[in-house]
């Protein structure tokens, strides 16, 4: 058993996995303070000085705080869009390559032999 879990844990998906986890966590603490220190600030200062983070309406004894959860869509907006322009330029990325690909044929061994005997033969040499 520890050695199907050895070879299971170390295949490449796993460790690719495990290290976009890692960096996906630590990209979303970057945004999150990005959201926290620069843009909601800015936010509150072009709406008069207000701060999302505090707003709250209470009802009873609970407190709900719909400001986090503004900051928080802010915060999945910001990170949504980020991802989906470094998709997008890895996607491009990825077309300029399979162009350069297309644009070398891949010329099959066997063929090209056949095209020189073809030329041989044109020339009037025997083999």
């Amino acid at each position: 058993m520890w050695k199907e879990f050895k070879k299971f844990a170390l295949k490449g998906n796993v460790v690719d996995l495990a290290v976009a986890v890692v960096i996906g966590a630590a990209f979303g603490k970057i945004v999150s303070s990005l959201v926290d220190n620069i843009i909601m600030p800015l936010v509150g200062l072009l709406l008069g000085g207000y701060d999302f983070s505090k707003l709250s309406i209470k009802v009873m004894d609970a407190e709900i705080m719909y400001g986090v959860f503004i900051q928080n869509v802010v915060d999945f907006l910001i990170i949504a869009f980020t991802i989906f322009m470094a998709i997008r330029l890895l996607t491009k990325f990825k077309k300029k390559e399979e162009a350069v690909e297309e644009a070398v044929p891949e010329v099959d061994t066997k063929e090209e032999l056949l095209k020189e005997i073809r030329d041989l033969l044109k020339e009037g040499k025997n083999l």
